[in-house]
């Protein structure tokens, strides 16, 4: 099958900015991962240089496989870097921030699968800075309800983990250990073990789903009352992903339109839907920012008020 062409509507410059050269170089020089680099993602200039970040924590080395994903793969044989959440505090108070994301590997290689890990950095980074707003966008800790509930517990302000694709084509994007409905259930343990945390997802266009599915899949979100969607395009990082997981269809921009108001009119808070939006985008993580501030002013005045979902 040949490979079809990039549309106009796909094409980013290289970063060229100083900003983004420095925090690049201030990342390398403390030995810290983050996911904009790994995943190659076309946002990175535009985020770091905005006031937002994703760390990827625990490694660059993924237990798991999924076909549509630029990490390697391995087994990091129960090595953790201890020292990281501190680390990653420090970068942090060093990088102009308002708003950061931690995600990382999958770790199927420890006892609690990174639980701990996520926590401790999430609980570091609101002792330096409670104001900071952060973000986990986790692995699926096996829908194991001790796990989820120790990472909720220090405070993330919104828990995001990815379904990926719609539940038919799983099987073949995702690792075999990362299942559709076990996605579902680490969202919707989230939710019910607090019940006002915001939660976030996040699913690829292109890689031949059907209308129904993705109307599915908006459904069975809205089910475990998930909180925010987005849609991107899935590209290829490299030659071999695009041998092994191609590109079925690059989506027009009115297409990703018409699925910006589909997701809107089901009740989601906040809908980010564009072929170069990703799970961790800016303009997603300004909004959720205005969202959260406002509740904060009104636990702070003793007033509680949650979206109706």
């Amino acid at each position: 099958m040949s490979e079809i062409k990039r549309p106009d509507w796909l094409k980013v410059r290289a970063p060229t900015s100083k900003g983004y050269h420095n925090i690049k170089g201030m990342l390398s020089n403390l030995n810290l991962v983050t996911v904009c680099q790994e995943a190659i993602c076309p946002n990175i200039e535009e985020c770091w240089s905005g006031g937002t970040a994703t760390f990827m924590l625990m490694g660059d080395t993924c237990t798991r496989a999924c076909r549509f994903c630029a990490v390697k793969t391995g087994n990091p044989k129960g090595i953790l870097d201890q020292e990281e959440p501190k680390k990653v505090g420090y970068a942090i108070s060093q990088m102009d921030l308002e708003y950061v994301v931690l995600t990382s590997v999958d770790r199927d290689d420890l006892e609690d699968l990174g639980a701990e890990h996520f926590a401790s950095t999430i609980e570091v980074i609101k002792e330096n800075k409670p104001k900071m707003i952060v973000e986990v966008l986790t692995p699926d800790f096996n829908a194991k309800r001790p796990l989820i509930e120790r990472v909720i517990k220090a405070r993330p302000d919104v828990f995001a983990h990815n379904i990926e694709t719609v539940e038919r084509l799983t099987p073949s994007v995702r690792d075999r250990r990362s299942g559709y409905r076990q996605s579902l259930e680490t969202l919707w343990l989230a939710k019910e073990i607090k019940q006002d945390q915001y939660t976030k997802t996040s699913i690829m266009l292109g890689l031949g789903e059907e209308d129904h599915e993705v109307q599915q899949a908006l459904e069975d979100l809205r089910k475990v009352k998930c909180d925010v969607v987005t849609f991107g395009q899935y590209l290829a990082p490299t030659n071999r992903h695009k041998k092994y997981l191609p590109i079925v269809e690059y989506v027009t921009p009115d297409k990703f339109k018409h699925w910006e108001e589909v997701a809107k009119s089901m009740g989601f808070l906040y809908v980010a839907s564009g072929p170069l939006v990703r799970s961790s985008y800016k303009a997603g993580e300004f909004f959720m920012k205005g969202v959260i501030e406002k509740r904060r002013l009104e636990e702070k005045a003793n007033k509680p008020s949650f979206p109706t979902l």
